[in-house]
């Protein structure tokens, strides 16, 4: 199994879970939080979702939470996975690489898991109040601490001016 770090609308377990996704092969195991600084940015296009999808990027002071899940290895690969399913590496289409973070569970261990980042990101995309609900849903399903929920949710209203009303009724 592969312990896989997810900090976007992946955080939601049915959403990552979906027949269109990994189809009940992702289990959760908890919440973590980078050890080296990051931030959530929103800066690559998601031809599904019609918006920016989210990434995260270094910056100093910065953390970013998200949620541990046990993958089957055959399923992180297109190469491995059976046939008819989907791998982390299609999901996450070309615009994503593998990248290896260590994160922080809340008793303070710190594990390695596998991650993904844009590999080239674009500034002055916009993203869409449907995703960032997937991202919000998915961390309070976890229970993420709400002053990063808030944080996620100003960050989504910055990126997108026009959806800050209803992001803040998330």
């Amino acid at each position: 199994m592969a312990i896989v770090f997810q900090f976007g609308s992946n955080c939601s377990t049915a959403r990552l879970n979906g027949e269109d996704r990994l189809d009940g092969a992702a289990i959760p195991i908890g919440i973590a939080q980078t050890v080296e600084d990051y931030q959530l940015a929103f800066d690559v296009v998601s031809d599904k979702a019609k918006c920016a999808a989210s990434n995260i990027v270094k910056t100093p002071g910065k953390k970013v939470w998200g949620v541990l899940f046990d993958v089957p290895d055959e399923r992180i690969s297109r190469e491995t996975s059976p046939k008819g399913k989907k791998s982390f590496d299609a999901i996450e289409a070309d615009r994503y690489r593998r990248h290896w973070i260590q994160v922080r569970r809340p008793n303070g261990s710190v594990v390695t898991a596998l991650t993904y980042v844009v590999k080239c990101p674009v500034q002055g995309l916009q993203t869409n109040l449907d995703y960032v609900r997937h991202i919000v849903l998915g961390l309070r399903e976890h229970g993420v601490p709400d002053e990063y929920i808030r944080e996620v949710k100003a960050i989504a209203a910055a990126n997108n001016p026009a959806i800050a009303e209803g992001v803040e009724q998330l």
